[in-house]
């Protein structure tokens, strides 16, 4: 199986959606949507404004919008997300920011889309109010 990886590079700026396959690499400047059945790394000088719904996401950088991910959401060190996450398991470490509402759990994935009030998914984990989490090293 071929497997290849896209890569943006911190010079390149999109505003408008944006849809890939297999992995992608951003390093730019994203204003819009970006939708993929596959896995989405956000580097460290990446700055995405706008929805996030891809199979796996790996943050480096900043995120202003949701994300809703089918598999794992892994926020690194010094890293910022300002919106809500959706994922099946969800990794935040020590250093980074995060300011919104969580979903965890196999349930996650099928909530993305819902107007119902989330209900805490079995075995995971789900707030109601947006709640600052900001890791000190």
């Amino acid at each position: 199986m071929n497997t290849t990886k896209n890569i943006l590079s911190n010079d390149v700026e999109i505003k408008g959606s944006l849809k890939f396959s297999n992995d992608l690499v951003i390093d730019g400047k994203i204003e819009g949507e970006i939708s993929s059945d596959g896995s989405l790394t956000i580097g460290e000088n990446a700055h995405i404004k706008g929805e996030v719904a891809v199979k796996a996401v790996t943050v480096f950088g900043k995120v202003e919008g949701n994300i809703t991910v089918t598999e794992r959401c892994e926020l690194k060190s010094n890293s910022e997300l300002l919106g809500d996450v959706k994922a099946r398991t969800l990794a935040i470490e020590e250093g980074a920011t995060f300011l919104g509402k969580s979903i965890v759990g196999a349930a996650a994935a099928t909530k993305a889309g819902s107007d119902k009030p989330a209900q805490k998914p079995a075995g995971g984990q789900s707030s109601s109010q947006p709640e600052l989490v900001k890791a000190n090293k």
